[in-house]
């Protein structure tokens, strides 16, 4: 297994994405899940207008096109800065040309005397399993590259999904992934997880994937539960709700294009 899912470059904007970032339609394209963390990276340092603690509560990546596994290049610059929120843009690009667009909110912090029983409000995720899933070597690189253990559900299943997540290698080689970053690297899944279809008979793509956090994701543990919606006109839904160890502190969604193969 590579070291990571990118090696940086002496460019900083530059980074070569191994075959641990290989997603599930083609071994030439990246699974959603790495590219959309180093651009969470590129945002994460991004100094911002705000004066004092900040954080990301949204993030909307717009997937333009498939992301080759080869070299790709981001950018981030804060396109509407402020006192209290910001919006921040980002990109990544690949043989020239933008494969996918982020736009993220970030947003001042403060400790706060919120009334009793308001903070941290949801139901807790299960246990942690104690047994992960066994993952051939001939299959994709991104499914070796995370560790899964299963509440609910399986790759080899249709219908909704709850299982744990954990990354099996850094997002960039040498660094420690931030929560968001791993949390923003499993949340793409939510789509395969939950799919309601045959994969061999269907595709069903996501264009998107929005990412919101009230609270930032700790630890290398992140819970994903997982369910799809289908209409017969060829558009779906898919909605993820995500943990941490302490519980609840976000949701992720895509939108899904599905089509015969």
């Amino acid at each position: 297994m590579p070291s990571a899912f990118f090696l940086p470059d002496q460019d900083p904007t530059r980074f070569h994405a191994t075959r641990s970032t290989e997603g599930p339609w083609t071994s030439e394209a990246q699974h959603g899940g790495p590219p959309a963390a180093l651009l969470t990276r590129a945002v994460e340092r991004l100094p911002s207008t705000i004066d004092g603690p900040t954080q990301i509560a949204r993030l909307t990546f717009e997937i333009l096109g498939p992301v080759p596994v080869g070299e790709v290049r981001v950018a981030a610059e804060v396109a509407r800065p402020g006192r209290a929120v910001e919006l921040v843009e980002a990109s990544l690009t690949a043989n020239g040309r933008p494969a996918i667009r982020l736009r993220a909110w970030r947003m001042r912090t403060a400790d706060l005397a919120l009334p009793d029983g308001v903070a941290g409000a949801g139901t807790p995720p299960p246990a942690l399993p104690d047994e992960s899933v066994d993952v051939d070597e001939d299959q994709w690189g991104y499914l070796r590259a995370v560790q899964w253990r299963f509440v609910a559900g399986h790759f080899e299943q249709v219908g909704p999904a709850r299982v744990w997540t954990r990354l099996r290698v850094p997002v960039v080689e040498g660094e420690e992934p931030s929560g968001l970053q791993r949390a923003v690297a499993v949340a793409d899944s939510g789509n395969g997880l939950s799919g309601l279809l045959d994969f061999t008979r269907w595709w069903f793509i996501n264009t998107e994937l929005t990412v919101h956090v009230y609270r930032e994701p700790a630890g290398e543990w992140v819970y994903l539960d997982a369910r799809s919606s289908l209409d017969s006109r060829g558009v779906g839904l898919a909605q993820t709700s995500l943990c941490d160890r302490r519980g609840p502190f976000g949701t992720g969604a895509q939108a899904l294009l599905i089509g015969p193969r």
